[in-house]
């Protein structure tokens, strides 16, 4: 992955009709970037891969690629791939078929094509399916053949929308793997939209989290997962436990919580359930809620400033339900949020 500025988004606001989708986005992409674009739906971030792709157009701003502004360009001109979420394969045709489609539209034939193809079916592992008809393969199979299809017209950047909805727990797990390793080997810039966060830490080199039609956090994974900025984004991966701080104190909509601990100078806190140590401390709740997880033992704990979510090993004794449990908040174990609600 290069360093330097390969896409560039500079005060895109995109709109239908009256209804403003996104507003003034700033993003810059690098050359080979793996991102991902992760929120809610209705945050923007489908609305942005479309205009990307020239399937949306832009209401104000510039969309510069490679050094070439492509505001104005016709979605065919683009050089930008797009893998859809339904892969929007042609049933009649065989997966060789469909993965030349593209280029046989551009003209091209013979051995030039067939030896283009060939090495994209080889790229994602299905050169021995060749002839078979899309509707004959799995779900992993079908957008393996969606991604060879792009691949294949050599995009300077390629889209996904939510490449791996479609599939299966087991599937989802191989389909990351390969989509890593297909990217990794062409070093073609990918841009992939999902709401699945689990699917952004896996996968990207950076992930954008959109919010309203706007930027709410840019970082690495490891950025987003154990630095959130916002409570939005702490509650979006996995920060169960999110208060804010007013005057020294922590605070909910229920109550003030009195802590002993000296609060960081921050709009909030946010804690995850394996970070709330049970059976002593300061508080208590009642248990409200237990949940077998495999190696851990997940806990809703009610208490007099709202609902706390824990979680223990699942080798120590386990507590029932009914059960009044000590709990703590240990600040040194919570992430400081810069912004709240």
């Amino acid at each position: 992955m290069s360093d330097a500025i390969f896409l560039s988004l500079d005060k895109l606001t995109l709109a239908y009709g009256k209804t403003t989708a996104v507003k003034d986005l700033d993003l810059n992409i690098r050359k080979g970037e793996l991102l991902a674009l992760l929120g809610p739906s209705g945050c923007g971030k489908t609305t942005t891969m479309r205009s990307i792709a020239g399937l949306m157009p832009v209401r104000s701003g510039r969309i510069t690629l490679d050094g070439k502004d492509i505001t104005r360009i016709p979605a065919n001109r683009r050089e930008v791939g797009l893998v859809f979420q339904s892969y929007a394969l042609f049933p009649h045709l065989s997966v060789f078929e469909n993965v030349a489609f593209g280029l046989k539209l551009k003209g091209m034939s013979g051995d030039a094509l067939n030896r283009k193809v060939d090495a994209a079916l080889k790229s994602v592992g299905l050169s021995k399916f060749s002839s078979r008809k899309t509707p004959e393969l799995s779900g992993g199979q079908q957008q393996r053949v969606a991604l060879a299809r792009s691949m294949v017209m050599e995009p300077k950047v390629l889209m996904l929308d939510e490449p791996l909805s479609n599939l299966d727990a087991r599937l989802r797990l191989e389909m990351r793997t390969e989509l890593q390793r297909v990217q990794k080997e062409s070093g073609v810039t990918m841009i992939f939209v999902t709401h699945d966060q689990v699917e952004a830490l896996a996968l990207a080199d950076r992930i954008v989290v959109m919010r309203d039609g706007a930027i709410e956090q840019i970082g690495t994974p490891e950025e987003i997962y154990n630095q959130p900025a916002s409570s939005f984004v702490a509650d979006f991966v996995g920060f169960e436990n999110i208060f804010a701080i007013h005057n020294g104190k922590l605070v909910t909509d229920k109550g003030e919580i009195t802590n002993s601990a000296r609060l960081p100078a921050a709009a909030g806190l946010a804690w995850r359930p394996r970070a709330i140590p049970l059976g002593s401390g300061p508080f208590t709740g009642i248990v409200r809620g237990v949940s077998f997880a495999g190696s851990t033992r997940e806990y809703v704990l009610e208490t007099p400033v709202g609902l706390v979510k824990a979680e223990t090993d699942a080798a120590q004794p386990a507590y029932q339900l009914g059960a009044s449990v000590g709990f703590d908040l240990p600040v040194d174990h919570a992430a400081p949020l810069n912004r709240f609600g």
